[in-house]
């Protein structure tokens, strides 16, 4: 896809270009940190049989793991009844994935792909389906405040962003998803922060900035303990986004996919 937006920022392109380097460092950081998408080895679910609290199943099993180990407590919505369900999760700072992880290669930064959006609230709260990676096809509803416009390259979008703890998450797919060659980036898609371009919160109506050279590697990338959101068809681009991380890359031949 050519890059022909204007973009919004008025920094120079070399204060933008440390600013991006610093993200990539923070991200690697972030990810082989403690409890970084790589050291995520296990989740795990209680039924409505096990006789103790989430709280205290959290801390039996806390108190058999070695020093390396974290594990805290999630909860989600069950597919079918709508109940909630609460789960376990064990994070390992000498997990297999972060001694094999190498790096996330990323395309090289390009301010054409920091592209100014509009968003526009909706009022209460509006869910919109995502099929999740993990589900077998089914999909979760996610509390889509508002909608995302802008125009690139003559076409017209509207996405859909989902409230993330309070910060608006774009799940967004584009042609190079899979594609096996220099520009390919990872297969189900990949993530991306909507960033607010004035002091107004997401409660109110103004330009926001997507800057695409931030697009991440979602976390089931990292491990398969994760079930991400994938993008829902009004968030597909038909062309290249050649801006962001790409894929995962790990040593010797690891996969995260057979452990």
């Amino acid at each position: 896809m050519p890059s022909t937006s204007q973009h919004p920022h008025t920094a120079t392109e070399p204060d933008a270009q440390t600013a991006h380097d610093a993200w990539r460092s923070s991200r690697r950081a972030s990810v082989t940190g403690p409890t970084g998408n790589l050291s995520l080895v296990e989740t795990s679910w209680l039924n409505d049989e096990t006789p103790e609290t989430i709280e205290a199943a959290a801390a039996r099993l806390a108190a058999e793991q070695p020093a390396t180990v974290t594990v805290t407590t999630l909860q989600r919505t069950h597919l079918d009844t709508g109940a909630t369900e609460v789960g376990i999760r064990r994070w390992d700072a000498d997990a297999p994935a972060i001694r094999a992880f190498d790096e996330i290669p990323t395309f090289a930064f390009d301010p054409s792909w920091v592209q100014a959006a509009q968003f526009t609230p909706v009022a209460g709260s509006r869910t919109v389906p995502f099929e999740h990676i993990r589900d077998n096809g089914g999909s979760r509803e996610l509390v889509v405040p508002g909608d995302i416009t802008f125009t690139r390259d003559g076409t017209r979008y509207t996405m859909s962003a989902f409230d993330d703890g309070g910060t608006l998450l774009l799940v967004f797919g584009d042609a190079t998803n899979g594609r096996d060659d220099e520009t390919g980036t990872y297969g189900s898609g990949r993530f991306l922060f909507v960033q607010r371009a004035d002091e107004g919160g997401f409660g109110t109506a103004g330009e926001v900035v997507l800057d695409f050279n931030r697009a991440f590697v979602p976390p089931c990338g990292f491990s398969v303990q994760y079930n991400c959101p994938m993008p829902p068809a009004q968030n597909r681009f038909p062309g290249d986004v050649l801006a962001g991380e790409r894929f995962v890359r790990f040593t010797d031949g690891f996969d995260v996919y057979t452990l």
